[in-house]
C-alpha cells in the first residue's frame, strides 16, 4: 500500500497515491481478519474428560477450520471426523502439522449445484454424528457454501430433483434466507436434523457467518441449529418463485410431514453456538486500516441485500454526493461523509438471471454478484474522476468463475469502449466477468479459505484532487 505519511500539522487527510492498490489491500486485510486460525482459540470447548471428540462440518472455509482445530486441539486428546469443502478449497497442510497424520478428513464436493460427492459427504456426517455417545463431544464446523456441499434429499426427491431445485433458486434472485428456508425443508440433514443425530453427545457449533444478520439458522442452512421457519414458509416461497416439485413432496410440505426441529426441542438445551468470524469483523478491520492512513471510514452496513446492480447504483449516488458536496448547506459545511473517505459495506446481494428468447442470439453471461455490483456502480458513476471502487466475495470466488470480484476506476468506461466491450450489453446478459476481464480489472485471489460474504469499498476523493 502506498499512501502519504500523515502529518500532525496537516489540515486535511493524506490521499492514497495508488487507489487500486489501496482498495485491494483493504480487501486482503478484511479476508485475513476472517481466517479461522486467527479466531478459533477463544471459542473452543473444554476437552471432554473420558469421552471422545468428533468433528463434522461443511462450507468453503471448512478445510481451513478443520486444520485450525487440529493445530489448537491437544495432540494427546482424541480428535477424529470429517468435513467437506468445495473442490479446490482444501488449504495446503500447515507446517505446524508437518509429520502428523491428519486427524480430520477433508472431503471435497461441488458448489453451488450439489452432486454425488456432496451426497456421500452428507452420509459420512450422519454416520459420524450417530456414532457419538453420551460423554462424547461433537464439534461442528460450519461456513457459507455448506448448503450445496451437504446434500441429502428428503423422501420423494432424487439428487437430480435437488440439482434442478438448487439451480432454479440460484437463477431466481431469491435472498439467501428464502433459499435456505426451502433447502431446510427438503433435506434429511439441514434445518437442525444433523444436530438431532448427534444426541446424546454434547454438541458445539463453531461457525463463520456469511449471512445478513449473522443468523446461524441460515449459515449452510443450519444443519446443527434449530429452525424457526416452517413448511408453510417454504411453500409460500416456492409458489412465489414458481418453482415446481413432485406432487408427493408438495403434499408432504403442505401437511407438515417435512417440518424441521424447532427451538423448543430438548436436544438444544445444552447446545453451544459460537461465531468465530463475521462480516462486521472484516469491515471493522478494513476501517482500522483506512483510519490509520488518515482517512475517515464509513461502514454503511454489514448485511445489505437487494439486486446487485441496483445496490451498486445506490453506492454510486452516495459517493458522488459526497464528492461533489451535494446536500451541504454551504461549501465545506457538514455532510454525511467527509471527503476524502472510504465507504465500506458488506452483505449478500442477488443477481436475477434474465432469460432471453433464442432468436435474440444473446449468449448467457458469466458473472457473480460482485461483478454485477461493479457494473451497476460503473454505469452510475459514468467515469467520475474522483471515485474508485472494489467489490469482491471474501471466499475468493464470485459466482462460478475464478475471480473474487472486480475494480471500478474513473477510466473504466473509456477503456471498455476502447476494448470494444459494451457495458449495457454485459448488464443485459449478466456478464460482469466478461466485461471486467476485457479491461483487465478482475480481482483474482484464488480460494481464500474463509467466507464472510461480500466486501465492498468505495474510495471518494474531492473533485479537485489529483492522483499521481
Amino acid at each position: 500500500m502506498r499512501t502519504h505519511t500523515p502529518s500532525s500539522t496537516s489540515a486535511s487527510p493524506p490521499l492514497p497515491t495508488d487507489p487500486e492498490a489501496f482498495l485491494r489491500h483493504l480487501f486482503d486485510v478484511a479476508v485475513r481478519r476472517a481466517l479461522p486460525l486467527e479466531n478459533m482459540r477463544a471459542m473452543l470447548p473444554p476437552v471432554p474428560q473420558g469421552g471422545r471428540t468428533w468433528v463434522i462440518g461443511a462450507g468453503k472455509a471448512a478445510g481451513a477450520m478443520a486444520q485450525a482445530l487440529e493445530q489448537l486441539w491437544p495432540a494427546d486428546a482424541h480428535l477424529a471426523g470429517a468435513v467437506v469443502t468445495r473442490y479446490g478449497h482444501t488449504p495446503p497442510r500447515p507446517t505446524a502439522l508437518d509429520g502428523q497424520p491428519p486427524r480430520i478428513d477433508i472431503l471435497e464436493a461441488s458448489h453451488p449445484v450439489p452432486a454425488e460427492a456432496g451426497l456421500a459427504a452428507a452420509e459420512r456426517m450422519l454416520a459420524i454424528a450417530q456414532a457419538a455417545q453420551a460423554g462424547d463431544l461433537v464439534i461442528c464446523l460450519m461456513s457459507g457454501g455448506g448448503s450445496a456441499l451437504l446434500t441429502a434429499p428428503a423422501a420423494g426427491l432424487t439428487l437430480a430433483d435437488k440439482q434442478r431445485l438448487n439451480q432454479a433458486l440460484l437463477d431466481s434472485g431469491a435472498g439467501i434466507g428464502d433459499m435456505n428456508c426451502v433447502r431446510k425443508h427438503l433435506s434429511q440433514i439441514k434445518g437442525g436434523r444433523l444436530g438431532l443425530a448427534c444426541a446424546p453427545a454434547q454438541l458445539v457449533t463453531l461457525a463463520i457467518s456469511d449471512v445478513p444478520g449473522d443468523d446461524v439458522g441460515v449459515i449452510a442452512s443450519g444443519p446443527t441449529v434449530p429452525d424457526r421457519t416452517t413448511c408453510a414458509d417454504a411453500v409460500a416461497i416456492l409458489e412465489r418463485l414458481n418453482i415446481d416439485l413432485p406432487a408427493p413432496v408438495w403434499a408432504a410440505l403442505r401437511d407438515g410431514s417435512l417440518e424441521s426441529p424447532k427451538p423448543d426441542h430438548p436436544v438444544w438445551a445444552t447446545h453451544q453456538v459460537n461465531l468465530i468470524a463475521t462480516p462486521r469483523d472484516a469491515l471493522q478491520a478494513a476501517a482500522s486500516v483506512v483510519n490509520a492512513a488518515g482517512l475517515p471510514a464509513y461502514i454503511l452496513s454489514d448485511d445489505l441485500e437487494g439486486e446487485s446492480r441496483e445496490v451498486g447504483r445506490v453506492h454510486a449516488a452516495l459517493a458522488t454526493g459526497a464528492a461533489t458536496g451535494v446536500g451541504r448547506t454551504k461549501p465545506h459545511d457538514f455532510s454525511a461523509f467527509k471527503v476524502p473517505c472510504v465507504i465500506l459495506s458488506g452483505g449478500e446481494t442477488t443477481v436475477t438471471i434474465k432469460k432471453h428468447p433464442p432468436e435474440r442470439g444473446l449468449a448467457k453471461g458469466r458473472g457473480g454478484r460482485a461483478a454485477e455490483f461493479c457494473m451497476g456502480l460503473a454505469q452510475a458513476l459514468n467515469g467520475h474522476a474522483g471515485i474508485w471502487g472494489l467489490a469482491a466475495d471474501t471466499d475468493g470466488i464470485d459466482g462460478i468463475e475464478h475471480n473474487a470480484g472486480a475494480l471500478v476506476t474513473p477510466s473504466t468506461l473509456t477503456r471498455a469502449a476502447a476494448a470494444g466491450v459494451s457495458l449495457s450489453d454485459c448488464l443485459t446478459r449478466n456478464d460482469g466477468f466478461g466485461f471486467f476481464n476485457a479491461i483487465g480489472d478482475l480481482v483474482v485471489t484464488g480460494p481464500t479459505h474463509t467466507n464472510v460474504n461480500d466486501f465492498r469499498a468505495i474510495l471518494v476523493m474531492p473533485d479537485s484532487a489529483s492522483v499521481e
